[in-house]
Protein backbone atom coordinates (compact mmCIF):
# COMPACT_ATOMS: atom_id res chain seq x y z
CA UNK A 1 0.00 0.00 0.00
CA UNK A 2 1.09 3.77 -1.21
CA UNK A 3 1.85 6.36 1.38
CA UNK A 4 -1.22 8.16 -0.81
CA UNK A 5 -3.50 4.91 0.31
CA UNK A 6 -2.69 5.21 3.46
CA UNK A 7 -3.31 9.01 3.79
CA UNK A 8 -6.54 8.23 2.54
CA UNK A 9 -7.40 6.14 4.91
CA UNK A 10 -6.05 7.60 7.87
CA UNK A 11 -8.31 10.56 7.11
CA UNK A 12 -11.21 8.77 6.48
CA UNK A 13 -10.91 6.90 9.63
CA UNK A 14 -10.34 10.39 11.48
CA UNK A 15 -13.64 11.56 9.88
CA UNK A 16 -15.56 8.98 10.82
CA UNK A 17 -14.75 9.06 14.76
CA UNK A 18 -15.23 13.10 14.59
CA UNK A 19 -19.16 12.35 12.48
CA UNK A 20 -19.68 9.40 15.24
CA UNK A 21 -18.69 11.75 18.14
CA UNK A 22 -20.43 14.66 16.96
CA UNK A 23 -23.88 12.08 16.50
CA UNK A 24 -23.26 10.64 19.98
CA UNK A 25 -23.47 14.82 21.06
CA UNK A 26 -26.32 15.43 19.71
CA UNK A 27 -28.50 12.44 21.04
CA UNK A 28 -26.87 12.47 24.55
CA UNK A 29 -26.14 16.02 25.34
CA UNK A 30 -26.20 17.41 28.89
CA UNK A 31 -29.52 18.34 30.34
CA UNK A 32 -27.53 20.50 33.16
CA UNK A 33 -24.28 21.59 34.04
CA UNK A 34 -22.78 19.41 36.50
CA UNK A 35 -20.88 22.46 38.14
CA UNK A 36 -24.66 24.23 39.35
CA UNK A 37 -25.26 24.65 42.48
CA UNK A 38 -29.26 25.23 41.90
CA UNK A 39 -31.34 22.99 44.00
CA UNK A 40 -28.31 22.92 46.07
CA UNK A 41 -27.36 24.05 49.73
CA UNK A 42 -26.03 27.29 49.57
CA UNK A 43 -22.21 27.54 51.08
CA UNK A 44 -21.74 28.82 53.97
CA UNK A 45 -20.13 32.22 53.78
CA UNK A 46 -19.70 35.20 55.88
CA UNK A 47 -19.41 38.77 55.72
CA UNK A 48 -17.16 40.91 57.01
CA UNK A 49 -19.31 44.25 56.60
CA UNK A 50 -17.56 47.33 55.96
CA UNK A 51 -19.84 48.82 58.73
CA UNK A 52 -17.78 46.27 61.32
CA UNK A 53 -20.35 43.89 62.02
CA UNK A 54 -20.23 40.17 60.87
CA UNK A 55 -22.83 38.20 59.33
CA UNK A 56 -22.83 34.43 58.26
CA UNK A 57 -25.20 33.44 55.71
CA UNK A 58 -26.05 30.28 57.64
CA UNK A 59 -27.20 32.52 60.59
CA UNK A 60 -30.17 33.39 57.90
CA UNK A 61 -31.73 29.71 57.27
CA UNK A 62 -35.40 30.84 57.67
CA UNK A 63 -35.65 33.53 55.95
CA UNK A 64 -35.16 34.07 51.84
CA UNK A 65 -32.12 35.78 50.89
CA UNK A 66 -30.41 37.42 47.71
CA UNK A 67 -26.54 37.41 47.60
CA UNK A 68 -25.26 39.34 44.89
CA UNK A 69 -21.20 39.28 44.17
CA UNK A 70 -19.80 42.94 43.23
CA UNK A 71 -16.79 45.33 42.97
CA UNK A 72 -16.10 48.62 42.97
CA UNK A 73 -14.75 48.03 39.25
CA UNK A 74 -17.33 46.30 37.72
CA UNK A 75 -19.56 48.90 35.92
CA UNK A 76 -22.97 46.58 35.74
CA UNK A 77 -22.30 46.23 39.33
CA UNK A 78 -22.73 50.21 39.51
CA UNK A 79 -26.31 49.52 36.73
CA UNK A 80 -27.84 47.14 39.35
CA UNK A 81 -27.14 49.18 42.49
CA UNK A 82 -30.18 50.89 42.05
CA UNK A 83 -32.67 48.21 41.47
CA UNK A 84 -30.92 46.33 44.34
CA UNK A 85 -31.36 49.16 46.53
CA UNK A 86 -34.98 49.45 46.01
CA UNK A 87 -36.12 46.15 46.04
CA UNK A 88 -34.24 45.77 49.74
CA UNK A 89 -36.09 48.31 51.13
CA UNK A 90 -38.93 47.36 49.60
CA UNK A 91 -38.72 43.98 50.77
CA UNK A 92 -37.50 44.83 54.05
CA UNK A 93 -38.26 42.36 56.81
CA UNK A 94 -39.55 39.62 54.34
CA UNK A 95 -35.92 39.20 52.05
CA UNK A 96 -32.62 40.08 53.76
CA UNK A 97 -30.03 41.32 50.98
CA UNK A 98 -26.47 40.75 51.29
CA UNK A 99 -23.87 41.91 49.33
CA UNK A 100 -20.21 40.01 48.60
CA UNK A 101 -17.16 42.52 47.68
CA UNK A 102 -15.34 40.24 45.67
CA UNK A 103 -11.83 40.91 43.86
CA UNK A 104 -11.34 44.58 45.29
CA UNK A 105 -9.39 46.45 47.72
CA UNK A 106 -10.74 47.68 50.86
CA UNK A 107 -10.61 51.64 50.23
CA UNK A 108 -12.03 50.98 46.90
CA UNK A 109 -14.88 48.96 48.34
CA UNK A 110 -15.49 51.75 51.30
CA UNK A 111 -15.39 54.71 48.18
CA UNK A 112 -18.09 52.36 45.86
CA UNK A 113 -20.11 51.97 48.83
CA UNK A 114 -20.01 55.52 49.83
CA UNK A 115 -21.37 56.22 46.91
CA UNK A 116 -24.10 53.51 45.95
CA UNK A 117 -25.15 53.62 49.70
CA UNK A 118 -26.45 49.83 49.91
CA UNK A 119 -28.98 49.49 52.64
CA UNK A 120 -28.05 46.14 53.40
CA UNK A 121 -24.89 44.20 54.83
CA UNK A 122 -21.96 44.61 52.12
CA UNK A 123 -17.94 43.75 52.39
CA UNK A 124 -15.79 41.29 51.68
CA UNK A 125 -16.25 37.51 52.60
CA UNK A 126 -14.45 36.78 55.89
CA UNK A 127 -14.88 32.83 55.48
CA UNK A 128 -15.56 30.93 52.57
CA UNK A 129 -15.20 32.72 49.52
CA UNK A 130 -16.99 33.91 45.66
CA UNK A 131 -14.91 30.49 44.37
CA UNK A 132 -17.67 28.54 46.40
CA UNK A 133 -20.55 29.86 45.04
CA UNK A 134 -18.49 29.36 41.43
CA UNK A 135 -19.05 33.03 40.94
CA UNK A 136 -16.58 33.35 37.73
CA UNK A 137 -16.86 37.47 37.57
CA UNK A 138 -19.34 39.99 38.65
CA UNK A 139 -22.11 40.82 38.96
CA UNK A 140 -23.79 37.71 39.77
CA UNK A 141 -27.19 37.14 41.96
CA UNK A 142 -27.97 33.91 43.65
CA UNK A 143 -31.74 33.46 45.54
CA UNK A 144 -31.83 31.69 48.56
CA UNK A 145 -35.18 29.71 50.17
CA UNK A 146 -36.07 29.20 53.56
CA UNK A 147 -34.68 25.95 53.72
CA UNK A 148 -31.13 27.19 52.68
CA UNK A 149 -31.43 25.86 48.79
CA UNK A 150 -30.62 28.49 45.82
CA UNK A 151 -33.46 28.49 43.82
CA UNK A 152 -32.23 31.05 40.88
CA UNK A 153 -29.18 32.51 39.85
CA UNK A 154 -28.67 35.70 37.81
CA UNK A 155 -25.46 36.34 36.35
CA UNK A 156 -25.14 40.17 34.73
CA UNK A 157 -26.73 42.87 36.25
CA UNK A 158 -30.44 42.35 37.59
CA UNK A 159 -33.04 44.38 36.07
CA UNK A 160 -36.62 45.35 38.18
CA UNK A 161 -38.37 42.39 36.01
CA UNK A 162 -36.09 39.50 36.25
CA UNK A 163 -35.19 40.72 40.22
CA UNK A 164 -39.15 40.82 40.90
CA UNK A 165 -39.48 37.18 39.08
CA UNK A 166 -37.16 35.75 41.06
CA UNK A 167 -38.16 37.21 44.37
CA UNK A 168 -41.78 35.59 43.65
CA UNK A 169 -40.09 32.14 43.43
CA UNK A 170 -38.64 33.19 46.83
CA UNK A 171 -42.55 33.63 47.87
CA UNK A 172 -41.83 37.40 48.79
Amino acid sequence: MGPRVAGWIAGGGVTAVLLGAAGWGMLHAASTSPNSLLGKAAPNISIAALDGSELRLSSLKGTPVVVNFWASWCVPCRQEAPVLNAAAREYAGRVQFVGVDIQDSDSAARSYQAEVQSPYPVGPAGAGSHRDWRVTAPPETFFVNRQGVIISKIIGPVDRGRLEVYLSQLGA
